[in-house]
């Protein structure tokens, strides 16, 4: 049941509960001792209700132009699909033209070495970026065959997941990859799996 169908629901039983009362004497039943009240146990059901709908993740949409793209990428590589999307999201929310504050560029932000390194000539044309960044998520998942590793190696670099031997302590990293993480099942939950 949605958010906005439970409140519609209880806005019309407060209104019988209001007719009702009119006809009704005033003195409530005596309930065990422990049992919360009918508004009580709405209350809770509407907060739980609630606090299920915040936790879902939404899959941002992928634009159409892209969409092929990114699943011949995947299957090209070897790659998930879901979390080739869920790096292009939260890198440059499916912008071709982004460029970071450090210079990294196109859909999948690569640095301009790592762009050069994996034979990408223009980190602006779409289908170059994303052949690029998929080949490198590619090498990342397959020296530490960890999802979160990988991610937070292409967000802080292989030498800082070496370094801390796993995911580094640092914020904007544990950040990316909770973000991507969140993202990715988001986008598995969409396809039902």
């Amino acid at each position: 049941m949605s958010l906005e169908n439970l409140q519609s629901t209880l806005q019309r039983i407060a209104d019988i509960e209001s007719r009702i009362g009119t006809l009704l004497p005033t003195a409530q039943p005596a309930l065990p001792q422990g049992t919360p009240s009918f508004d009580e146990a709405l209350g809770q059901a509407l907060n739980q209700t609630q606090a299920q709908t915040l936790g879902k993740q939404v899959a941002a949409p992928v634009p159409t132009a892209l969409s092929g793209l990114i699943d011949d990428q995947a299957q090209a590589n070897g790659l998930d699909g879901d979390l080739l999307k869920a790096i292009i999201k939260t890198e440059s929310n499916f912008n071709p033209k982004a460029v970071s504050p450090v210079g990294a560029r196109g859909l999948m932000q690569l640095m301009p070495g790592t762009a050069a390194e994996l034979g990408v000539t223009n980190s602006f044309d779409p289908a170059q970026n994303v052949a690029g960044g998929a080949k490198y998520l590619k090498t990342l998942l397959n020296k530490y065959h960890s999802v979160p590793q990988a991610v937070a190696a292409y967000n802080a670099g292989p030498g800082a997941v070496d370094k801390y031997n796993g995911i580094p302590p640092y914020k904007e990293t544990t950040r990316y990859v909770q973000k991507v993480m969140q993202s990715y099942q988001a986008y598995q939950n969409a396809q039902g799996g």
